[in-house]
């Protein structure tokens, strides 16, 4: 188009509808994954074990489709940066989806070694047995493996804080169109 951005419709400024549902489905997945994480013992003894079970598999769940979307990202680059962003706020943006994109992997990893320190394999859904990563066992290796996993959990949790606030801060300065870019209930035009 020749005005660049300016004249793109909401239309063509949005991300693909595979970026879209991939997007709001990790984030589901990493949200209920965060809350099983951090609260499984809350619920009490009977309930940790399946609570657990189903932690580790949305873990593998998410990793599954993070690699997936980044393949997907390889091959479908992201809208261009709307103009009224400033530098600073292209960076950020920058920089929080890279680091994203890291902990989606990283966090699910560190988790799978985890279990894999120990003798049982990681379970899937209760349905099969994932093999364990090849990592040191044991007390101290479980234990520096569980370190990273909490730390990796509470950077995920900054970051999420960082994306809705920025969302936000457009949405509310009237930005409105940037945060359709990945919304799925705004419909794409053909």
């Amino acid at each position: 188009m020749a005005g660049g951005i300016e004249a793109m419709s909401l239309a063509d400024a949005r991300y693909s509808r595979v970026a879209i549902w991939l997007h709001w489905i990790i984030a589901v997945l990493i949200l209920a994954n965060l809350f099983l994480g951090f609260f499984h013992e809350s619920f009490g003894e009977a309930a940790e074990a399946p609570m657990m079970i189903t932690h580790m598999s949305i873990g593998v769940i998410v990793l599954g489709l993070s690699l997936l979307r980044f393949l997907w990202r390889l091959g479908h680059w992201p809208p261009p940066f709307d103009p009224v962003l400033k530098g600073w706020e292209v960076f950020l943006a920058r920089l929080t989806h890279a680091l994203f994109y890291v902990l989606m992997i990283l966090l699910p990893l560190s988790g799978w070694a985890i279990v894999s320190t120990g003798d049982r394999p990681v379970p899937f859904l209760g349905l099969f047995a994932i093999a364990a990563l090849p990592v040191a066992r044991g007390r101290e290796a479980h234990d520096a493996f569980e370190e990273w996993h909490e730390l990796l959990a509470l950077v995920m949790i900054a970051l999420i804080l960082l994306h809705v606030a920025g969302a936000l801060k457009h949405h509310l300065q009237g930005h409105r169109h940037l945060t359709g870019r990945m919304a799925p209930w705004v419909l794409r035009r053909s």
